[in-house]
């Protein structure tokens, strides 16, 4: 299965330099979050698929209107073709925001997913708009990962961990793919497409 993972900015791969069939042999799409909504709307018109979304932390706009044809798989596991995929949208909090969270605020959306973990036995995708703590994030509390995620990581063990929030311009040294353990981490900043 091909799935294209987005997040934070319009890609002009796919926006700007569109032509038809470029979205044929992608069978899934997975938004990390900050995405305008009408864009989120163009990649399901324009790919016939499924477009699977987090909020990110700037993303209230979507409380009034959700992104059209476009499923929210937030603080749920959705199944896909067999594929589990958990969702845990918004960053840490520094300042107020609906889609803002604490460390601890974090974790309780974890715990309170026990049953759907215990029912599905895990997870094969984690989809979040924040990093995970020490990998890839950065000490300022606006671009701080969780690490709750970690501890997901190192449970779990799925197979990718796709995020958001980390701007490849804030720096040369931001990489697209990280390996921890036995999960692939996607930064999703802009577009990346991968194969499960």
């Amino acid at each position: 299965m091909k799935i294209l993972a987005v997040a934070d900015v319009t890609a002009k791969y796919y926006f700007d330099f569109y032509t038809p069939g470029k979205l044929d042999d992608i069978d899934l799409i997975l938004s990390c979050g900050d995405l305008h909504r009408e864009y989120l709307e163009f990649l399901v018109t324009m790919s016939n698929r499924p477009v699977l979304y987090v909020h990110g932390n700037h993303d209230e706009c979507y409380d009034r209107f959700p992104p059209e044809g476009c499923v929210c798989i937030d603080d749920t596991i959705y199944v896909h073709q067999g594929i589990r995929i958990l969702g845990l949208g918004g960053s840490h909090r520094y300042r107020d925001g609906k889609y803002m969270y604490t460390e601890a605020q974090m974790r309780r959306r974890i715990r309170r997913l026990w049953l759907q973990l215990r029912k599905y036995g895990g997870f094969d995708i984690l989809v979040t708009h924040a990093p995970a703590r020490h990998i890839n994030d950065f000490e300022s509390i606006s671009h701080r990962g969780f690490s709750c995620f970690v501890d997901l990581l190192e449970k779990y063990q799925p197979k990718y961990f796709l995020h958001g929030h980390i701007h490849q311009n804030y720096g040369i040294h931001i990489p697209q793919k990280t390996v921890y353990g036995g999960t692939t981490i996607i930064n999703s900043y802009d577009h990346c497409e991968f194969v499960f």
